[in-house]
């Protein structure tokens, strides 16, 4: 199956190398993440989930793995992104998806295990990015 999800990822380097994350109202601390649009390439669809879910515009700039999430239907594309604008320490932007939902944005230290306040497929996503960005 081919990927169906992008996942964005914008990094940044603090104390350590720090990804950037929110908390969903309902759902927990997640990652930026949305469905690929018929006929739409993975990377296109990260920067366009990046914008809609952050408000935030970036270039997609390297694939870093495709990643079968376990959850039915559900094969995500990685791909680290680079923005053009000096991101806040935290900030709150209103996404039109999913009902109107208000996403608080911070940065998650990479190297740091996620609490339980993760989603659990977001904690698995993580280590699959932890992985990935080991060798970089």
């Amino acid at each position: 199956m081919p990927a169906n999800k992008a996942c964005p990822v914008v990094l940044r380097q603090g104390a350590g190398l720090e990804i950037l994350a929110f908390r969903h109202p309902l759902a927990g601390l997640q990652l930026v993440k949305g469905s690929i649009e018929a006929g739409e390439a993975s990377a296109a669809a990260a920067v366009r989930e990046l914008a809609e879910e952050a408000g935030v515009q970036g270039i997609a700039v390297r694939p870093l793995g495709i990643w079968r999430s376990g959850f039915p239907g559900q094969v995500w594309a990685f791909h680290e992104c680079q923005v053009a604008q000096a991101l806040a320490e935290s900030w709150s932007h209103r996404c039109g998806d999913d009902g109107g939902h208000e996403f608080s944005f911070f940065w998650h230290p990479l190297a740091e295990a996620p609490s339980e306040q993760w989603h659990p497929l977001f904690q698995q996503a993580l280590a699959f990015l932890r992985e990935c960005l080991a060798g970089n």
